[in-house]
């Protein structure tokens, strides 16, 4: 969920950035793409790991 909500967030900046020619505003946009993506790879693997512990 978090990542979800950084994905949104740096897709409206970077487009806002791109929107107005601002370079700052697009790379922290992008910054935040990526930060969402991380963090729902760090949470697919969190409920992964809990899940294989649940079995043992």
């Amino acid at each position: 969920m978090a990542g979800e909500i950084d994905d949104i967030k740096g897709r409206v900046k970077k487009a806002v950035g791109e929107l107005t020619d601002d370079d700052k505003l697009k790379q922290e946009g992008t910054v935040d793409k990526v930060a969402g993506k991380v963090k729902d790879v760090v949470d697919k693997a969190a409920d992964k790991a809990k899940d294989v512990l649940k079995k043992d």
